[in-house]
């Protein structure tokens, strides 16, 4: 009898050993990054595409899920102390939109300081280490950033003069924003992405100023008519990681994620180059209409915004030695 009990049991630990060894091998670390943009904006894309990368190049021992449209309960602002905090592990943020905790994220947002992507990316080579610092203190690690496009100012009203602008209420993402369309005479008010189309909606605001991209995430057609192409700042996206986060995974792991943000990053700048083409021929296709400025408007407009410089480095007089740097490196004043 006992014989033939431990047959029984060997046969039932075999079973169990063969069960065991068709369980599929569970993720050794699984990260959530929040996104606070649609599904459907370039930057939840590129960070969808980074995290399939991520996963292959470590072996599956780190998946990163993607929770785009600020389903994590989230709002732009609150990005950068979350993942500090650890209450995400990862997260796509707008710089520009933390300089409640230190006006320095603000440097990237000058006004007419950088007229192209090309500029922007010689402005990064002195801009993006202090970033990095600031991320550090904060508790994370930049991964990657990427450029919003060029910035166009959506309103209801054909303008054709600078007094034209005067009075009319327009969103901007961050603080710099507003400065700056309330120096050429509109009455700027920061709006969080997730409360702006109810705000356009209700008449709240009767314009944005913001990317082409975003005018199709949030099908300004319905609500606007005109597309001004005032290029007035330059904001990008970095996503980070918080650092006992990363500090957790192996060696290997860390090297391979950092090879994916840098083999990745270039390419995800063309994208943004590319959205920008798309998405205002997207948005004329829809009806709306570009207003070119004339030489004179976009003097006036840059003359107005001087202001603006000159108040942020008064504020924040450390961003002033970087934009010297870049200034001196590319021949300007």
């Amino acid at each position: 009898m006992r014989k033939i009990t431990n047959l029984i049991l060997g046969a039932a630990s075999l079973v169990a050993l063969a069960g065991a060894a068709i369980q599929p091998v569970a993720a050794e670390t699984q990260m959530r990054l929040s996104d606070v943009l649609p599904d459907s904006n370039f930057m939840v894309k590129n960070a969808n595409k980074f995290a399939e990368a991520v996963k292959t190049a470590t072996d599956g021992e780190v998946v990163i899920t993607v929770n785009a449209s600020g389903s994590l309960g989230f709002k732009g602002p609150d990005q950068l102390g979350a993942v500090r905090d650890g209450l995400i592990d990862m997260a796509d943020i707008n710089i520009s939109q933390q300089v409640g905790i230190n006006p320095l994220f603000g440097a990237e947002g000058v006004p007419f300081l950088v007229s192209s992507m090309d500029e922007l990316r010689d402005y990064h080579a002195f801009l993006r280490p202090e970033f990095e610092k600031l991320a550090e203190q904060n508790n994370q690690k930049i991964l990657y950033m990427v450029p919003s496009p060029a910035q166009y100012v959506y309103l209801n009203e054909k303008v054709d003069t600078i007094e034209g602008f005067r009075g009319i209420t327009v969103r901007g993402a961050d603080k710099n924003t507003v400065d700056i369309v309330t120096s050429i005479g509109m009455a700027g008010v920061v709006v969080p992405w997730g409360e702006l189309l109810p705000a356009l909606a209700s008449g709240r605001v009767k314009g944005v100023a913001t990317s082409a991209t975003s005018g199709v995430d949030g099908k300004f057609w319905e609500f606007l008519k005109y597309i001004y192409p005032t290029n007035h700042t330059w904001g990008s996206n970095a996503v980070t990681i918080n650092l006992d986060k990363w500090k957790s995974l192996s060696a290997d792991d860390q090297a391979a994620i950092e090879k994916v943000a840098a083999d990745l990053e270039p390419e995800f700048w063309e994208v943004s180059r590319q959205g920008d083409l798309s998405s205002i021929k997207t948005m004329t296709e829809h009806g709306m209409v570009i207003v070119p400025l004339s030489d004179e408007l976009k003097a006036q407009i840059a003359d107005r915004a001087k202001s603006v410089q000159d108040a942020y480095f008064e504020r924040v007089p450390a961003a002033l030695p970087i934009v010297e740097a870049y200034r001196a490196s590319v021949g300007t004043n």
